[in-house]
């Protein structure tokens, strides 16, 4: 049977929908003014456009973390690029909407003195899916590949070391029937520039550069040929690579989730109808007043 809608209903599903728009618009001021981006000719109709979009993917991400359940789908996305090529903020998309018990961020530091002493891979593997999750990797093992070899954390051994085992490492991954998903996203020498002027000036930004973030723009080209060996030697069947164009950060974020969603044969899954069950009412219950100390004062 189904339950009836009042006005009164169906007015919060209205602003809990436009609630939902306003936390994008957030994040959106956060990329655009913020950044000294100004508004111009079609830009509104293209932000209306875009958020159009964004929603209607991020209801298929839904869509996608439902069949990921019901199936017990094990998934590992990984996202590699420059710093400030836009990594997080796709990341963030592709999260927003979810549950984080099924789709979780996995960011690791720096590891530790012990951590240095394990297995290269030892420390991955404790994020990896059980069934029915997805694990996004801010960075990921490709660290040795990139900042370690371009920063000398590691040796010549250990590098190639790395290309040796990596191949059959995630070779190991698929046949346990975990799905790889490898994006790397791309961006211009003068669009870093910007982006790293923006996050300078901006202290709502300043967190995000480290000196490490800094050393990477005299060391460009070291970047790029690191990258250039890495993608030729790790571009395998099982686990290829998939570049992301990222200067215009909006559509990075659009092209990105369109297209890992082309890459799981994903169908919607049927729900039972949800009752909403009536409230017990006792007539002996008196709701004990809360002390005026303990409310949070209302200045909004």
């Amino acid at each position: 049977m189904t339950q009836e809608i009042t006005e009164e209903q169906l007015r919060h599903l209205r602003e809990d929908l436009l609630d939902s728009m306003d936390e994008e618009f957030e994040l959106e001021l956060d990329d655009r003014l913020l950044d000294g981006q100004s508004a111009g000719p079609g830009d509104a109709q293209n932000r209306m456009t875009y958020f159009r979009e964004l929603l209607r993917l991020q209801s298929e991400l839904v869509m996608l973390q439902d069949w990921v359940v019901k199936t017990g789908h094990r998934m590992v996305i990984l996202f590699e690029g420059r710093d400030a090529a836009g990594k997080g903020g796709v990341i963030k998309r592709i999260t927003q909407r979810l549950n984080p018990r099924v789709c979780r961020v996995a960011a690791l530091p720096a590891p530790n003195d012990r951590e240095k002493t394990q297995w290269y891979f030892q420390r991955y593997i404790s994020h990896l899916p059980a069934a029915g999750e997805i694990v996004l990797f801010d960075r990921s093992w490709y660290n040795r590949a990139g900042v370690e070899k371009v920063m000398g954390f590691c040796n010549d051994s250990e590098y190639e070391e790395f290309f040796r085992s990596v191949p059959e490492f995630e070779k190991m991954l698929v046949r346990s029937g975990i799905q790889l998903v490898k994006y790397w996203f791309s961006i211009t020498d003068d669009e870093q520039h910007a982006r790293f002027l923006g996050r300078i000036h901006d202290p709502l930004k300043q967190w995000k550069l480290s000196p490490m973030d800094l050393e990477s723009r005299r060391r460009w080209e070291d970047y790029t040929h690191a990258k250039e060996i890495m993608i030729e030697r790790t571009h395998i069947p099982e686990a290829p690579w998939w570049v992301v164009q990222a200067v215009d950060k909006k559509k990075a974020r659009l092209n990105c989730i369109d297209h890992l969603l082309s890459q799981v044969p994903y169908h919607e899954v049927a729900h039972t109808q949800v009752e909403l069950p009536g409230r017990v009412r006792n007539p002996d219950y008196i709701r004990h007043p809360v002390p005026a100390e303990m409310i949070v004062p209302e200045k909004y």
